[in-house]
C-alpha cells in the first residue's frame, strides 16, 4: 500500500511538471518574432500630445492596449498609406477578443497642416482601431528622439506644398507599454497579424 501512494505521488508531480513545462513553452519570451526584437532597447510609451478632438493625451489614456505606433502626415504620397492600410488589414485579421486589445497609432509629424479634423477623417478612412495624434513641432521632435528616429521637412513650392521625411517603421509597445518589436516594411500582413496576435494574447504582470 505504501508503495502504490508513493506511485500515485510520482504520478502527480510528474502531471505537475507536465503542466510547468507546457507554461514555459507558452512563454513568448521565447518566441520567433517576425519583427526585430527591441526589448530592453528602447524606453517604455511616454508622450504627451493631443488626439482627433484636440484633447491633451498621453500612454496612459490606452493603457492596457497593444499599441503600434507609427510616425507620418496626411500628405504622405506612399508610405503612410501603404503602411496604415498593411496595419489595418493585420489587425482586421485577429480574433475579436485580440483586436479590441489593438491600438494603431498614427502620429502626424506635420502639425502646420495636419489638423485634428483632418487627422481624424484620414485615419477613419483605414479603420476603427487607429488613434490619430499629434502636437507641436518641439513635443514631436521630442518623441521621435525618445525613439531614435527623426523627420524632416522640404523645402515648400509655390503653392506651399511640400514633403515629410520619416521612419518607415513601425514600433510596437505591449500591454504594460514596454517597447517591443520594429516592424520593418518588407513584413507580410499575416507576419505582422501573428506577432500583434502573440502580444495581444500575452498576461503580463
Amino acid at each position: 500500500m505504501p508503495t502504490f501512494v508513493s506511485g500515485k505521488r510520482i504520478a502527480g508531480l510528474m502531471a505537475l511538471l507536465l503542466a510547468a513545462f507546457a507554461l514555459v513553452g507558452c512563454d513568448q519570451s521565447n518566441r520567433e518574432w517576425h519583427g526585430k526584437d527591441i526589448s530592453g532597447l528602447m524606453p517604455p510609451l511616454e508622450f504627451e500630445l493631443i488626439d482627433t478632438q484636440g484633447e491633451a493625451v498621453n500612454a496612459s489614456d490606452s493603457e492596457g492596449q497593444v499599441r503600434l505606433v507609427f510616425f507620418g502626415f496626411t500628405h504622405c504620397p506612399d508610405i503612410c498609406p501603404t503602411t496604415l492600410a498593411r496595419l489595418s488589414q493585420a489587425v482586421g485579421k485577429l480574433p475579436d477578443n485580440e483586436r479590441e486589445r489593438v491600438t494603431i497609432m498614427f502620429v502626424s509629424v506635420d502639425p502646420n497642416r495636419d489638423t485634428p479634423e483632418q487627422i481624424a477623417a484620414y485615419t477613419h478612412f483605414y479603420g476603427d482601431r487607429i488613434a490619430g495624434v499629434t502636437g507641436s513641432e518641439p513635443q514631436l521632435r521630442q518623441l521621435a528622439k525618445r525613439y531614435r528616429t527623426t523627420f524632416g521637412y522640404d523645402e515648400p513650392d509655390e503653392n506651399n506644398n511640400y514633403n515629410v521625411s520619416h521612419s518607415a517603421g513601425v514600433y510596437v509597445f505591449d500591454t504594460l507599454g514596454k517597447a517591443r518589436l520594429l516592424l520593418r516594411p518588407d513584413l507580410t500582413v499575416a507576419q505582422i497579424r501573428d506577432d500583434i496576435s502573440a502580444l495581444a494574447q500575452e498576461r503580463r504582470s
